[in-house]
């Protein structure tokens, strides 16, 4: 019968009986008497493979038999142990066999490798495109699946483990749920999301949580841990890993290391990784580099808006960018452009944007120039400059009596901002408007550029004065396109905008897996 380019056979509960000696592999009945003393034994022989380096087989058997199989070759080779010709005979156990017909081979061991899986034994028919593959049990399901998606038309399984369900978590997973049924027919990708935590708790769901997942996290009693995820992973076999980190937590991005050594992905709008120390920074991206991981995070700049991979490709093509300018926090774009054009107070409009869900949990964090900063640091590093977050001159926007005192007591004495910065407002030249803006500058084929963030005033009719609700604004300065900057603007603030920005990170990942 023809072999079906689509079945797949699967076998579990075998053994491997490792048979290793030195310079005899070449002797005439060597397999012969093998075969002889198993069959006496009444033991069946699956796949037989001769080791590359010579000085061994590898005999599969049903794991019942791996014990008798063992002291049968032991006392059938006696002579030739004790010689030293026949070094080692022993078994591994808990193994399963793959068997399948693939055009490309090379691909789908990549495809393995890039889950952490790398068969113990393979044996190929190279006329029929057949192969044998040996794997542990503990990773059969996951290589089964991955071979599936890889030989056939069935969409790829990408798992999801949310981190952070806030305003952006919140309203990525319900994208992803309103979106996942087109996306398996369009792209071939079966999105699940299979974990959702916050700092206190972690739920989990193998098969995907669906639009009542909010239930099921209220009711999780697993304390949040990343290890408790990477078991979950492991014990149900999770090929195609992301985790999404939607937080704005300084000490989860310090899990990074962990996730990519144990098979995920990192899709993250979580600005404060990178704007760690140079050396922890480059430090991920080596053990990115080795574990064959990617990191997406275009939503660290601009929420959804293309910066960040305008600049990588400028970046790598050669292009010499001489400054990047612009209004960064789409928060303190939608303040100050109100504030410069309504009667309003500053405070009224903070409120206002909080409530919108423009700002960060703490609004300090978006006047205190930190948010700005940190996105000016981060592409600033796409350039390959190693400037550290206190190069950066920041114009903070907070009263020094208010930098230390709790988040509600700071909400509660925002009114006493209004008095200088309704001065400020008024003490501008006719027809400008204040904007908060970023600027990267200097000679950045040096090692360091230097980085401003403040407070300006400009004409209501600049480009910059233009801006409307909550844009950012973006001014690409490189040596080619001269005095006429590259401009990047849109809607630079907002949870939906964000979220679908990680969710255009997660599909980028996902095609890719």
């Amino acid at each position: 019968m023809k072999n079906n380019a689509k079945e797949i056979r699967f076998l579990k509960n075998r053994s491997i009986i490792k048979f290793e000696g030195k310079d005899f592999l070449g002797e005439i009945g060597i397999d012969g008497r093998i075969f002889k003393a198993l069959t006496l034994a009444r033991i069946s022989v699956g796949v037989i493979s001769q080791q590359a380096i010579e000085n061994g087989l590898s005999i599969l058997v049903h794991e019942n038999d791996s014990e008798k199989a063992v002291n049968c070759l032991i006392d059938e080779f006696e002579a030739e142990r004790k010689s030293g010709k026949v070094s080692q005979i022993y078994s591994i156990n808990n193994v399963s066999v793959i068997g399948f017909v693939t055009e490309d081979f090379n691909k789908v061991l990549a495809e393995l490798a890039r889950n952490n899986v790398f068969p113990l034994l393979l044996n190929q028919n190279l006329s029929e495109k057949r192969v044998n593959i040996v794997v542990t049990s503990s990773q059969d399901e996951k290589a089964k699946n991955i071979i599936e998606s890889e030989i056939s038309k069935k969409p790829k399984t990408v798992h999801l483990a949310i981190i952070g369900h806030g305003n952006v978590g919140k309203a990525l997973i319900n994208q992803v749920l309103q979106s996942s049924e087109e996306i398996r027919q369009r792209k071939k990708i079966d999105l699940k999301v299979v974990a959702v935590a916050n700092s206190r708790k972690i739920a989990f769901n193998k098969q995907g949580f669906d639009h009542h997942w909010n239930d099921e996290v209220l009711t999780a009693e697993i304390p949040s841990d990343v290890q408790e995820l990477i078991k979950f992973s492991k014990e149900n076999q999770l090929e195609n890993l992301i985790i999404v980190d939607n937080t704005a937590s300084k000490d989860f991005v310090h899990n990074y290391h962990t996730l990519a050594e144990n098979g995920f992905d990192l899709v993250s709008s979580n600005k404060i990784f990178n704007t760690l120390p140079i050396e922890e920074y480059r430090q991920l991206r080596y053990t990115l580099n080795k574990n064959n991981r990617r990191y997406l995070y275009e939503t660290n700049v601009g929420a959804g808006l293309p910066l960040i991979d305008t600049i990588k490709l400028l970046h790598l093509s050669g292009e010499n960018i001489t400054r990047i300018k612009g209004v960064f926090s789409g928060t303190l774009s939608y303040v100050f452009n109100n504030f410069s054009l309504r009667e309003d107070t500053f405070s009224t409009i903070i409120t206002e944007a909080l409530e919108k869900g423009y700002t960060e949990p703490d609004p300090r964090e978006d006047l205190s120039g930190n948010d700005v900063a940190r996105k000016l640091l981060i592409l600033a590093r796409e350039l390959d400059l190693i400037n550290e977050f206190n190069d950066i001159h920041i114009q903070n926007l907070v009263p020094q009596n208010l930098i230390s005192v709790s988040k509600q007591e700071f909400q509660s004495r925002l009114g006493e901002l209004d008095q200088e910065y309704q001065k400020i407002k008024e003490n501008q030249k006719p027809g400008h408007v204040l904007r908060y803006v970023g600027d990267l500058h200097g000679d950045l084929q040096k090692e360091r550029g230097e980085l401003d963030v403040k407070l300006i005033s400009v004409p209501a009719t600049s480009a910059l004065g233009q801006l409307k609700g909550s844009d950012s604004f973006f001014e690409i300065y490189t040596e080619s396109y001269g005095e006429h900057p590259i401009v990047i603007m849109g809607a630079g603030a907002g949870a939906q905008v964000t979220a679908r920005g990680v969710f255009g990170d997660i599909l980028r990942v996902s095609e890719t897996k």
